[in-house]
């Protein structure tokens, strides 16, 4: 088994042994949709594929957010830093085992819709919602990476949460493309909702949430390489 091999399996059998984020991280999303997804007006797609990204939020606000937060003070993740195992391969690791969480999340709502609306769409368009929530998922992953290596632990829960459900909501992932104000336009998760109406049918494509989103993810991944190089250098140099 190679070392990045090891490393996924442990993260991620480390993250199914801790029910406060795997049962959270699986049952929470649905439990929004169910709530709050019926009191919009919206084609059953539009929520299915809102509320999807808004189980991938919450995985890498809260895999990556809080949980490097809480790493960074730990006396295993001084321990793995003594191994002869790059930064980078921990690193990717993390992300892979958050992949699977996140795929697996999105994959409970989307189960909790079909079997509770008139949902429906062609191999194509699951394709493309496919696409486009994985896409949606980089620049945030790098903004949870980043929430991990600039906060402290102690702040990091209360901070993801302060991220996760307003830029949600914010971002018309909860109640659809017509709901979401031109105010909230600047929003990350607009330009991501944009894509994500375009995947479904609901709208036309249009470049300018494509663009906004690569911007974000650009902002975002230099944002997180600065905190760790940051974090880095405050610990150990």
């Amino acid at each position: 088994m190679s070392a990045l091999a090891a490393h996924v399996k442990a993260s991620s059998l480390e993250l199914w042994r801790y029910p406060s984020f795997s049962v959270s991280a699986l049952l929470f999303p649905p439990a929004l949709f169910l709530a709050f997804a019926h009191a919009y007006r919206q084609p059953a797609e539009t929520r299915l594929a809102g509320f999807a990204a808004v189980a991938i939020l919450g995985v890498v606000f809260f895999q990556f957010g809080v949980g490097i937060a809480s790493d960074r003070v730990s006396t295993w993740e001084l321990y793995l830093r003594t191994l002869p195992v790059a930064p980078r391969v921990r690193i990717a690791a993390r992300v892979c085992s958050a992949l699977v969480f996140a795929a697996a999340a999105a994959a409970v709502v989307v189960a909790v819709a079909l079997g509770s609306t008139e949902a429906s769409l062609s191999p194509a368009r699951w394709a493309a919602l496919c696409a486009v929530l994985l896409a949606g998922a980089v620049p945030f992953g790098f903004l949870g990476i980043a929430l991990g290596y600039l906060v402290r632990p102690r702040a990091a829960l209360p901070v993801a949460n302060l991220l996760y459900l307003p830029l949600s909501y914010a971002g018309g992932l909860w109640a659809g493309p017509r709901a979401a104000a031109h105010a909230f336009d600047v929003v990350p998760t607009h330009a991501w909702g944009g894509l994500l109406w375009w995947a479904v049918g609901a709208r036309g494509f249009d470049a300018l949430p494509a663009g906004a989103l690569a911007g974000w993810g650009v902002v975002f991944s230099a944002i997180a390489v600065w905190a760790y190089q940051r974090d880095e250098g405050e610990r150990f140099t």
